[in-house]
């Protein structure tokens, strides 16, 4: 039996040794979104000359393959390589929201709150705690990743636990939960102007708000959290056993302390929020506001559909505030100072989406999306493969992309533009396309060798153990991918077959 088990475990860490390998010959996102455009461009002649066309799913017209070798396809490509980038709606919202996050992140808001947060928790919460902030970090983009696991470490080296489940547990809720959150984030933002642009291949009208998926991931935090302290202490720590210290332990490094200014700046920050969303509240109560919809609703109406400038006005009053206080903003003068400290993290975002965006609009302009959308939505009905399991498929799907390719923003580009219109002609909504592709997206995370911060964990855990490695870091990483991922396919499957909204007016069939 011991020897069964030894030959599973060394099969599974082949497996993970081939993904780190082939991950590794993998070209940087921007090389890879270059030679994935020049491929649509190659590909749209050899589809066009050949003929193929497909039926629109909704108007009573047939769909034909555009040749961007053609002349019209060549015009097209250099009279808008500018305007496909500008035009990039993601572009614009992520932008727009960084402005006042980063200004927030700038000013030690964040880190403050996050420390304050799981330091503050009593003993029996303290899992949980570490599990919350660490999923809801999404909203200071990567910083849960560098903050929590070596802090949830610290603290369970210093209430006698293995600090080893400290580390795997703080790495897990911020990777493998990330795209889960309480409030809306960056992700949210980023994520739903794809969506919309990918939907408007099938029905240009359709506009996907921010918080289409805001319902699902709000349940998704509270059940993650109780599923990830339940997995901690019932799997992990029996699994990890006790620790015993080789050699003095060192933690100068780790910062423990929140200091009375920060503690001042946070009361401020607190007090700065509830005055901002008491006033948003006020202007919503009157029937003809004019941030509700002609008929006096919220879903849908100005305020759903203008949710970014809200969250961008409300950090950068929060980070205002908080940065007063602290002394890191002084004047007024400060304030660009930092947003632009905060933008200069954007750069690489930037140049990454301006291939992105060509790449889009050309397999958009091609017709190749609608074209393969359509196909594989024909070949699902003819096979009668269309319910839940495929949704089940798609989430697997990317799970398994996830493990490649790190960036969020690339995968879902890369995808979006055949995923989104397959769903919406099998009758499910771009939102709830986006839920099954932010499951698989953020589960495989934790496990994954090539995500940006796999390194930096196991720096976390070589600090208490010299001899921790990769097989370390996947073994106490893979029971909260496991447990995340079937918890989210059981909540997809709650909301498929009861009918649950997944946010605001967005529902999961069409």
């Amino acid at each position: 039996m011991e020897n069964v088990k030894r030959e599973k475990k060394s099969l599974f860490y082949r497996f993970l040794d081939w993904v780190e390998q082939t991950g590794n010959k993998l070209p940087h996102p921007f090389t890879l979104f270059v030679f994935l455009t020049l491929g649509v461009i190659v590909l749209s002649f050899i589809v066009a000359k050949a003929g193929v066309q497909v039926k629109h799913p909704v108007k009573d017209e047939y769909v034909v393959a555009k040749n961007l070798l053609s002349k019209e396809g060549i015009q097209y490509m250099l009279l808008n390589l500018t305007k496909n980038f500008a035009g990039f709606k993601p572009l614009g919202l992520v932008l727009t929201m960084m402005i006042g996050i980063g200004l927030a992140e700038q000013t030690g808001l964040m880190s403050a709150f996050m420390k304050k947060f799981i330091l503050g928790a009593p003993e029996k919460l303290l899992v949980m705690a570490i599990f919350l902030i660490g999923i809801c970090g999404n909203l200071a983009s990567d910083a849960a990743a560098i903050i929590i696991p070596p802090l949830a470490g610290a603290i369970f080296y210093g209430a006698k636990k293995n600090p080893l489940v400290g580390v795997a547990a703080g790495y897990a809720a911020a990777c493998a939960g990330f795209t889960a959150n309480l409030l809306l984030a960056g992700t949210d933002v980023l994520l739903a102007g794809i969506t919309e642009e990918a939907a408007h291949i099938i029905d240009p009208s359709i506009s996907v708000s921010p918080a289409v998926n805001y319902y699902f991931m709000v349940a998704s935090t509270i059940f993650l959290t109780l599923l990830g302290a339940w997995i901690t202490t019932k799997y992990v720590e029996k699994q990890a056993g006790p620790y015993t210290p080789k050699g003095e332990i060192s933690l100068d490094d780790v910062d423990f302390e929140v200091t009375k200014e920060e503690i001042q700046g946070l009361k401020s920050a607190g007090i700065v929020s509830l005055i901002y969303w008491a006033i948003v509240i006020i202007a919503l109560i009157p029937q003809d506001s004019l941030l509700r919809n002609p008929e006096g609703g919220l879903i849908p109406s100005p305020f759903l559909k203008g949710l970014v400038p809200f969250i961008l006005f409300w950090f950068v009053a929060i980070g205002i505030a908080y940065g007063r206080k602290v002394g890191v903003i002084k004047s007024e003068s400060d304030i660009p100072k930092l947003m632009t400290e905060a933008m200069r993290g954007m750069a690489g975002y930037i140049v990454l989406v301006f291939v992105i965006a060509q790449f889009v609009s050309y397999f958009n302009w091609t017709n190749l999306g609608l074209i393969v959308a359509v196909t594989l939505g024909n070949i699902l009905k003819t096979l009668n493969f269309t319910g839940f399991p495929m949704i089940i498929l798609v989430t697997v799907f990317t799970m398994f992309i996830n493990l490649f390719i790190g960036s969020g923003s690339a995968k879902w580009a890369l995808l979006a533009p055949v995923f989104v219109p397959m769903f919406m002609m099998l009758d499910y909504s771009p939102a709830f396309a986006q839920v099954a592709y932010r499951v698989g997206d953020s589960t495989t995370n934790a496990i994954s060798p090539l995500f940006p911060y796999f390194p930096i964990l196991l720096g976390f855990l070589k600090r208490y153990d010299e001899n921790a490695g990769m097989g370390t870091a996947i073994s106490y990483t893979l029971p909260y991918a496991i447990g995340f991922g079937v918890l989210w396919i059981v909540m997809m499957a709650v909301c498929f077959f009861f009918g649950l909204p997944l946010g605001p007016g967005a529902n999961v069939f069409m």
